[in-house]
């Protein structure tokens, strides 16, 4: 049986369950539908990070561990001839860019990559390639103390659009790091609805803060975008180079 105090108790918690309801409801309602601060909205997914900053979450895709090109083709499907070592892919200059199987839309990208040291190459001849979203929009890899050329040719940059706001990279012959969020662009009717948007941290220093992107990577030129579809390959360039690659992994958003 109940006595008072239990239902006086219970009664009180009634009221402060009502009461919550009708405080929360008086908060502003979000475009997505949620009431700010809802109690009532899902907590974000717990997942298992990484032990240092160097590997995978539990929920990303490993596109490239340093043992093999399972998740890699080129543009006609031929076998890949970039060299692998020592946990690290390297271009084989003049063999063409490679693609992942896997297509891909908004996503975070881990990427780590390295200039040889060339004391004969200077500027844009020196340890030059690019990482292409959805095999169109370029992030620029380049060394990054004999690049003086052009600012949005430089590392970091959005190629032919955008400079990095700090050149935060390290000398040729180490090992660099990029990190990504990439949106894609949105179509509709073959129409641009929203254009592309990237976000990058070079050495875990922002370069690049939701930036714009005008249109696909292009030399000297501009190009408008063009509908394609939600999700493309990520690429990696071939620009006649010995670049190499290593600990790449995304994840979907």
């Amino acid at each position: 049986m109940y006595n008072n105090t239990n239902i006086n108790l219970i009664s009180v918690l009634c009221i402060l369950t009502i009461c919550t309801i009708g405080a929360q409801e008086k908060l502003p309602l979000l475009p997505n539908g949620w009431h700010v601060h809802d109690t009532n909205r899902p907590l974000p997914k717990k997942i298992t990070p990484a032990e240092t900053h160097l590997g995978a979450p539990s929920d990303a895709i490993v596109l490239f561990n340093g043992e093999n090109f399972d998740q890699w083709t080129t543009k006609n499907r031929d076998s890949i001839t970039w060299k692998l070592s020592n946990g690290f892919m390297q271009v084989t200059p003049r063999s063409g860019s490679i693609y992942t199987k896997q297509s891909f839309g908004d996503i975070q990208l881990h990427i780590e990559w390295f200039v040889p040291e060339e004391p004969t190459k200077q500027s844009q001849k020196k340890g030059i390639s690019g990482i292409f979203l959805m095999g169109i929009y370029k992030l620029q890899v380049i060394d990054a103390e004999e690049n003086q050329e052009y600012a949005d040719g430089t590392v970091g940059a959005i190629y032919g659009q955008t400079p990095a706001l700090v050149n935060a990279a390290k000398a040729s012959g180490k090992w660099q790091s990029y990190d990504v969020i990439f949106t894609a662009p949105v179509f509709k009717n073959e129409t641009l609805v929203s254009p592309a948007y990237i976000t990058v941290f070079l050495n875990g220093v922002l370069i690049q803060n939701h930036t714009e992107i005008y249109g696909p990577a292009a030399y000297k030129t501009t190009i408008p975008y063009k509908a394609h579809p939600e999700k493309l390959p990520l690429m990696l360039q071939d620009h006649g180079q010995p670049v190499r690659f290593r600990n790449i992994w995304v994840r979907a958003l």
